[in-house]
């Protein structure tokens, strides 16, 4: 049975960075960012029927990836209870272990990190300051009722 990971946290938690380490321990990595700079897409946010078709293709592959029983980790904000649900149900008919991997770190931390991006690759956009505020203030954590849930917490210096 596969094992899905849904990275949740803020913009600039430090959820690409973990999803790299997942990936690098042999899952699967999902994301909207890789997908979008490998179609030469380079600011974020994206058109919203961009982000659609882009999110419908991850969808697609997610559910190939667990009907032949790979471990997949899916690198999106999961910033919404509504939007996890949604991946949640996706994901019921095949059976596969759906964990949200929350990323926490303070504001601070995070905003700093969106500052220090340059746009050099896929998990290296950057947001417009005002945007970054926007996402941050319209984050929804995860409740103890969307179980598994583990807290990653990434506290410090700006990722590289």
């Amino acid at each position: 049975m596969s094992h899905v990971v849904l990275m949740c946290g803020a913009a600039g938690a430090g959820k690409s960075t973990a999803a790299r380490d997942l990936e690098a321990r042999g899952m699967l990595r999902l994301s909207v960012d890789v997908e979008a700079w490998g179609r030469g897409l380079r600011r974020m946010p994206l058109p919203d029927d961009v982000s659609q078709e882009i999110v419908a293709d991850l969808q697609r592959r997610l559910l190939e990836a667990v009907a032949a029983g790979r471990d997949v980790v899916v690198d999106l904000s999961f910033w919404s209870r509504a939007m996890r649900e949604e991946w949640r149900e996706l994901l019921a008919p095949t059976g596969a272990t759906v964990e949200i991997l929350h990323v926490v770190t303070d504001r601070g931390t995070a905003l700093a990190r969106l500052r220090e991006r340059a746009g050099a690759h896929a998990d290296d956009f950057a947001l417009p300051p005002g945007l970054a505020e926007q996402y941050h203030e319209n984050f929804e954590p995860p409740g103890p009722d969307e179980g598994p849930v583990t807290v990653l917490r990434t506290d410090g210096p700006p990722a590289a």
